[in-house]
């Protein structure tokens, strides 16, 4: 049991009332002892009234893993024994760096009841989750005495990529051929899996005329084709030090593994069939393109193994070994971030040897905080100068990407927020068009 800093203040208080009192009559130098001794016995009161630190329970239920990017929540039960006194437990986690430093809780404790407060968990980097203890302190109903008692958890909670998106992904495209339209007839005619011969009739392409079936029916005989589903989908994760970088609370690297879960989920149910790849200063993780629905599993399991790295990209290495390893063509969706034209230039090189076999698309993230700087009006010369730094990085950034599209390759950048959307839509648009 300590005093708090009102019963410190409390006591203090009696100093300047006692010395003036000696000062006017020495007949009330005794006020001052009498203050003290006040103050003393309403100490004892609140003491006796306060709860001991012997008397709480506390029960914990932390969650059973952490999403990133996403609010979890630690339960604290709070009683205390004998159904004494209740009060207001202030509790405070200590938790390892993965979690973001935590707020202070407080939890109401009725007299003879329980108490309880969730804590929220806000992770900031995949990996484990230390809380090592909670601190519990309480004060008496005058607040000049407290109790404090902590309790060791050392529990790790492991922290996954955020797989709800895939989930709400999910609910949209319940159904098989979803993605394609209620049904698979609306496909017929716009892709380039043959599917079935069929009278020519006014109005179809004359290209997909068959002259060999024709002249043998002596009728005009024409294919009909469906959308091919069995495209190979590899999802290239940079995992340098660019992309440990935090973006709206999270590594960069985080939102291109939720954005990669929700297109490789998407790309599953379709039919195809999608791969993991993940690379900086050398190759960290290859998983071979596989098909199905309960491939979703493995899929996740592999974005999670990716871990972050500081170390500069080596696209040469990266890429290249990517393409030793693929015998058809893919679409490759590269997600990976840059810095200036100086420093895309290898990048730059590698992509467009990538692009001459495979589709590829370049994924990267937007900073709103060139967007503020540049067009905020500026008030100082300092306000200034960093408009013009980051306008001149803003331009780079638009030069970088109109080069990948004038190299034939598809180029996507997008907020945090709107990575996931952005990214679905795009590949629809290339399984519409068929351009892989």
């Amino acid at each position: 049991m300590r005093p708090t800093l009102r019963a410190a203040l409390f006591l203090s208080a009696g100093v300047p009332v006692a010395l003036f009192a000696f000062i006017v009559d020495d007949g009330l130098g005794m006020l001052g002892v009498a203050w003290l001794g006040a103050a003393l016995l309403l100490m004892g009161i609140d003491a006796a009234s306060v709860p001991p630190a012997r008397a709480v329970r506390v029960g914990v239920t932390p969650p059973r893993v952490l999403f990133i990017g996403e609010t979890g929540r630690l339960n604290l039960d709070i009683a205390f024994d004998g159904g004494r006194r209740g009060a207001t437990v202030e509790t405070v986690l200590d938790v390892g760096g993965v979690l973001a430093p935590l707020p202070r809780a407080m939890c109401p404790v009725p007299d003879g009841g329980r108490g309880s407060v969730a804590v929220p968990l806000d992770p900031t980097r995949r990996g484990l989750a230390d809380v090592h203890r909670v601190w519990l302190r309480w004060r008496g109903p005058l607040g000049l005495m407290r109790h404090q008692r902590v309790i060791a958890l050392d529990g790790a909670i492991p922290v996954i990529p955020n797989v709800h998106a895939v989930k709400q992904a999910a609910l949209r495209f319940s159904a098989r051929n979803a993605l394609h339209g209620e049904k698979l007839q609306h496909q017929r005619g716009d892709g380039s899996e043959f599917n079935a011969l069929r009278d020519w009739v006014p109005g179809l392409d004359t290209r997909s005329v068959d002259w060999k079936q024709t002249a043998k029916h002596r009728a005009l005989i024409c294919k009909e084709f469906e959308v091919e589903r069995n495209h190979q989908i590899l999802l290239a994760f940079d995992t340098g030090h660019l992309m440990s970088e935090p973006l709206d609370g999270i590594p960069k690297l985080d939102h291109a593994i939720n954005a990669g879960l929700v297109i490789g989920w998407a790309s599953l149910r379709s039919g195809d069939r999608v791969g993991v790849f993940g690379f900086d200063a050398r190759v960290r993780h290859y998983s071979r393109p596989i098909g199905g629905i309960r491939a979703f599993d493995r899929l996740q399991q592999a974005a999670a193994q990716l871990d972050y790295h500081h170390e500069e990209t080596n696209f040469t290495l990266g890429l290249g070994e990517l393409m030793d390893g693929l015998d058809r063509r893919s679409l490759i969706i590269v997600l990976s971030d840059f810095v200036d034209t100086v420093t895309a230039e290898l990048m730059l090189e590698n992509l467009q040897r990538l692009a001459v076999r495979h589709l590829v698309l370049f994924v990267s993230l937007r900073d709103p905080a060139l967007d503020i700087l540049a067009d905020t009006p500026p008030a100082t010369m300092t306000d200034v100068l960093r408009a013009v730094v980051a306008e001149g990085f803003a331009k780079e950034r638009r030069v970088v990407l109109e080069r990948l599209r004038r190299l034939g390759i598809h180029c996507l950048e997008a907020r945090a927020a709107d990575l996931s959307t952005d990214l679905l839509n795009r590949y629809l648009t290339i399984k519409r068009l068929e351009q892989i």
